[in-house]
């Protein structure tokens, strides 16, 4: 699993798959060169070393990051995330995805990336209470409801963005629900944010699984990574019908080939920490999970998990990217010559981002939606855009990936060249 490899290896290769995907889609839409060179890099980048008393009385300094790639379209957009390889090129690199996956999906947003260097797993509540409200104390001078709003990532959660609203709300003197999204309910989150990313997962995977004449029913599904992402496209898709034969976390995954109950292995995880052994389970290593024999395989843990050594062996007819990056350059290649169909990160995943667009837009307005009305505003969202990148696919003969990037490159060089060149 990704979370497994060292982190030099792991974050240059998140950075180097994105400039080869931005470069591909750049030499295809014949961009011009000063323009390529102002969407290669990013706008502006914040990097903070703070000191956090711990529990026994300690101090130690964290490392975080915040990065904005584009503020062609609109405010910065991302998510933070807590982890012990968080690297300063690979939030440059996720934060790159972020303008990519909301021009993709027509949201008035940039792409914007933050991350901790720490292992959340060994903090209590009150040292992840006090490190985040120092790491959002230093990223003030960027965040703002119209200017950078961020959302939850690895290891980040409603609790984590209700911290972060109340220590920017409380520098300002009165509430500001806005500055963040995936709050809870009470403070301003929005129905369907929970589920938001594996939904609209699912939307594009209905969508692709029609235009294989695919059906969803009794489809075998493997899941990589039973975080929010991946354990919410396993309940959804099992309640579609689809059979889910194995899942993993970053201590390793289970398989039963007759069938596997969501619901049951959370309760389990839940319980445990892990989906490892779960009753009426075999064993199953992470790389031999992604070489299964199904239908849809979901990676939804980290980035470079198929790669040029195990593309070859994918043996899944989808590849439904609800995780950022798992596919390298080299490996998209491979199952593109091979009739795997893609569905690419920066359009299977942005389910998460259009919520929270919802949730921003509610927040801003004091007006509240339903969570049949959010869902129903993001199948119409996540549809369109399916649409629009197989169109493009087609029309370019080029693969699901590169439509993706064509479509949302050329919507960003579009804002900016009309923006012009300030002075």
């Amino acid at each position: 699993m990704a979370s497994h490899l060292g982190a030099s290896v792991r974050e240059l290769s998140a950075l180097r798959s994105a400039l080869e995907q931005f470069d591909r889609a750049a030499d295809r839409l014949n961009l011009d060169p000063g323009l390529r060179a102002v969407l290669r890099v990013p706008k502006r980048e914040l990097t903070v070393n703070f000191p956090v008393e711990m529990d026994d009385g300690r101090i130690e300094v964290f490392s975080g990051y915040r990065v904005q790639h584009s503020l062609a379209r609109g405010p910065a957009k991302g998510g933070i995330r807590y982890h012990p390889q968080v690297d300063l090129d690979e939030i440059r690199a996720l934060a790159m995805w972020m303008t990519w996956k909301c021009a993709v999906v027509r949201l008035p947003y940039g792409g914007a990336k933050g991350g901790v260097v720490c292992d959340p797993k060994l903090m209590s509540q009150r040292e992840l209470e006090r490190m985040t409200r120092r790491y959002a104390t230093e990223i003030s001078v960027l965040i703002g409801p119209d200017a950078d709003i961020p959302a939850p990532d690895v290891n980040t959660g409603p609790q984590t963005m209700a911290w972060i609203m109340d220590t920017y709300s409380m520098h300002h003197g009165y509430s500001i629900p806005a500055v963040v999204t995936g709050k809870p309910l009470s403070i301003g989150g929005s129905e369907g944010r929970a589920d938001a990313t594996a939904q609209g997962a699912v939307y594009c995977i209905e969508q692709a699984a029609a235009q294989l004449g695919l059906p969803l029913a009794g489809a075998r599904v493997v899941v990589q990574g039973f975080g929010n992402a991946g354990e919410g496209s396993a309940r959804l898709l099992h309640a579609l019908g689809a059979r889910i034969i194995a899942v993993s976390d970053s201590r390793g995954g289970v398989f039963n080939a007759n069938g596997l109950n969501p619901a049951d292995l959370l309760r389990y995880k839940q319980e445990t920490g892990s989906v490892v052994g779960a009753p009426r389970t075999q064993p199953i290593g992470n790389a031999e999970l992604l070489e299964l024999e199904c239908e849809i395989l979901v990676p939804a843990a980290l980035e470079s998990v198929i790669t040029e050594r195990n593309a070859s062996r994918v043996k899944a007819r989808i590849v439904a990217e609800a995780a950022n990056g798992p596919t390298t350059p080299e490996a998209d290649r491979i199952l593109d010559e091979r009739g795997v169909f893609v569905i690419p990160d920066i359009l299977c995943n942005a389910g998460g981002v259009t919520v929270s667009y919802f949730e921003w837009v509610q927040d801003r307005d004091a007006f509240f939606w339903t969570g049949e009305e959010v869902n129903a505003r993001l199948q119409r969202v996540m549809v369109g855009a399916f649409n629009d990148v197989l169109r493009t696919q087609q029309s370019a003969s080029v693969d699901m990936r590169l439509a993706a990037q064509m479509l949302a490159v050329s919507r960003v060089a579009e804002a900016t060249t009309t923006r012009g060149i300030y002075p």
